[in-house]
């Protein structure tokens, strides 16, 4: 596949995702292949922390959310974020037509060459949900411009759905990538002050790298990314 001065657009769920299964892919493209990365984050990511939601609550913490994903896409190289506001973990309770509203609004606003999105498996109910939207934007109708879609997994959600769910992540392509670019993706994670954790939960920095190293076994390298090709249309 050729990369080079592609326009990449991620559309994802929560603050977090759009580094957690694809930053050090996104920081290799930008950095060595010139391409301009945009970040679409459709909720707010922290409300269901409540057992109700209360966003004026939350505003305070909110509003260091905002500050960290400016933080964390100075770390990845993500040229723009388009933030938005749909309910954490409620995504089900929003009909499916808003969350593809935007995503139509975004691919033209930006016009990609590329889109990655969650893989629609996952245990969050977000994550499918964002995928669903990103599949139905895209649809191929004659003079759709949009031509790929890749899905990458979510560590803390792809790998705790259950065995038997059937729609289980079966990577078909993989990225290598460097430790410089890891280091960018758990600098980027690093960022994120309520989303953080410490070993061995998989949103650590050790095991973000032993993820990387783990995949780039796989491949035969140092370290990889792994996603499922969802659509490519040459």
């Amino acid at each position: 596949m050729e990369w080079s001065n592609k326009k990449i657009l991620v559309v994802v769920a929560h603050p977090d995702d759009e580094l957690l299964g694809l930053g050090a892919t996104v920081h290799r493209l930008v950095r060595q292949q010139g391409c301009t990365a945009r970040a679409v984050i459709l909720g707010e990511g922290i409300t269901s922390r409540s057992a109700v939601r209360d966003a004026e609550k939350w505003a305070a913490e909110l509003a260091v959310h905002r500050g960290n994903i400016q933080r964390a896409a100075e770390a990845i190289g993500y040229s723009s974020t388009g933030i938005y506001d749909f309910a954490d973990n409620r995504f089900d309770s929003v009909d499916l037509l808003d969350l593809v509203k935007v995503v139509e609004q975004e691919k033209e606003a930006f016009q990609p060459d590329i889109i990655f999105t969650h893989h629609g498996g996952d245990t969050n109910i977000d994550h499918r949900r964002t995928f669903e939207a990103v599949i139905t934007g895209t649809r191929p109708l004659p003079g759709e411009p949009m031509r790929t879609i890749i899905a990458c997994e979510t560590p803390s959600s792809t790998e705790w759905q259950a065995a038997n769910y059937p729609n289980p992540f079966l990577p078909n392509f993989f990225l290598a990538v460097s430790e410089e670019d890891v280091q960018a993706k758990i600098a980027g994670m690093e960022a994120y002050e309520f989303e953080k954790r410490a070993y061995p939960h998989p949103r650590s920095p050790e095991a973000l790298r032993i993820q990387a190293q783990r995949w780039g076994v796989v491949i035969g390298q140092p370290f990889a990314e792994a996603f499922m090709l969802i659509r490519h249309i040459g």
